[in-house]
């Protein structure tokens, strides 16, 4: 059967086909360590109590009509004041638009600025902007990055690729890595894109910055959260934003996500949300808008939902460190930012207890998952190469209790190797 030829070369998630393996061993009954997922447990991470009361008020409200294709009014300028007051960003009704999450505005801000054959600048590893830039028959510009950058583009990197593209995609915090990028690298790079675009005629399409900020509520410790616009105010009119209440209240099945940037090209996503339906709930719609003015109310559930994430994120980091330094082939970068934690384990060559030998990384990510019962994504999964040894490991739906019990497993998997 013949079908498009988009349909015939796209390329299956890694993540969707490593989670349908773990369903399987858990169905049979099989203790799975999984770290794979980058959501959370509502059982351990509930949404906020007053965003619910929120939701199920406006359903008995009978808030169950389309709601505006751009967004309801008063949640983007709910939205306009939870930036300013948070982010110390300005941004009008007008410049910002709501859809059911964060995916529909990623894919529409793709749709608004990118053309076949057009240059997008993305780093890996790095949430899906391959797949996006493929929907959308792009030219891939991939820059992979290292732990001595914190898994972060360099400006350096981006200059020799810069003329002539039309999108550079950043995340920070970011996913997969829950690292962020520096306040230096980032101006760096946005120096050069006002360079690039003060070079281009009138006539030429400029270069847009597309900043995924997802996790931007969510460091920890020193770390801090910069933002293209706060640093360098030029980039205002180059620059569109992504956001959502989906990873900062650990709301992702609420499906409510924010653009903003310049009032033109979010008239342009409209129109393309708006042929797609990609319309976030109006119940929804209506409950965010009023739980997004509750700054006590947020601070409040911020400040505990941040110390048990970092707990989380700190007690593995400190299990990894503690297998470094007792000789075993693993690493991890300290907790910064988001759900997520860098972790290396290194077992490539390795000689299995039967006599097989780990020829490849992906191998050692079955053995993980197989004897150590640890689920984690390969970097691999998000655009790195095959053969790093780095891996995400997320938190969202992570026992304090399963943590010891993890290490012990790994350590026992990995001292039987030779």
């Amino acid at each position: 059967m013949k079908l498009s030829a988009l349909s015939e070369t796209l390329i299956a998630s890694e993540i969707v086909s490593l989670g349908g393996e773990i369903r399987e061993k858990i169905r049979q009954g099989e203790k799975i360590y999984n770290f794979t997922v980058g959501d959370f447990d509502p059982n351990i991470f509930p949404i906020p109590k007053q965003l619910e009361d929120e939701i199920i008020n406006a359903y008995r409200n009978h808030y169950t009509n389309y709601p505006a294709a751009e967004g309801n009014l008063d949640l983007r300028e709910s939205i306009s004041f939870f930036l300013s007051q948070r982010e110390n960003l300005d941004y009008a009704p007008n410049e910002i638009i709501v859809s059911c999450g964060g995916r529909p505005l990623i894919y529409s801000v793709f749709r608004a600025i990118v053309d076949k054959g057009d240059k997008v600048i993305y780093a890996v590893p790095s949430w899906n902007n391959n797949h996006y830039t493929h929907f959308n028959e792009g030219r891939h510009v991939v820059i992979e990055t290292h732990v001595n950058n914190n898994f972060m583009p360099l400006a350096e990197d981006i200059a020799p690729h810069i003329q002539d593209a039309s999108l550079i995609c950043l995340c920070s915090p970011q996913n997969p890595t829950g690292t962020t990028i520096s306040k230096r690298e980032l101006e760096a790079i946005c120096d050069i894109i006002l360079e690039e675009n003060s070079r281009r005629g009138n006539d030429e399409k400029k270069l847009f910055l597309m900043y995924d900020q997802m996790y931007c509520q969510l460091t920890y410790g020193n770390t801090e959260h910069y933002n293209p616009v706060a640093l360098k105010p030029e980039m205002k009119k180059y620059t569109i934003f992504i956001d959502a209440i989906s990873k900062v209240f650990a709301a992702t099945g609420v499906r409510v996500g924010w653009a903003f940037g310049p009032a033109k090209i979010m008239d342009k996503m409209k129109s393309i949300l708006g042929h797609i339906g990609a319309w976030a709930p109006m119940a929804e719609q209506k409950a965010t808008a009023k739980f997004l003015l509750q700054k006590e109310d947020i601070d409040m559930f911020l400040k505990k939902f941040k110390e048990a994430i970092e707990l989380r994120l700190r007690t593995i980091y400190d299990e990894f460190i503690r297998m470094k330094k007792e000789g075993f082939n693993v690493d991890a970068v300290a907790p910064q930012a988001a759900i997520y934690l860098a972790i290396k384990i290194d077992l490539a060559g390795k000689r299995t207890p039967e006599g097989k030998l780990l020829t490849s990384q992906p191998e050692v990510t079955a053995y993980l998952l197989h004897e150590a019962k640890l689920a984690v994504v390969p970097f691999s999964a998000f655009g790195a190469s095959k053969s790093s040894p780095w891996y995400r490991l997320s938190v969202g739906t992570c026992h304090l209790n399963d943590i010891p019990e993890m290490a012990k497993k790994l350590r026992s998997s990995m001292a039987q190797l030779s």
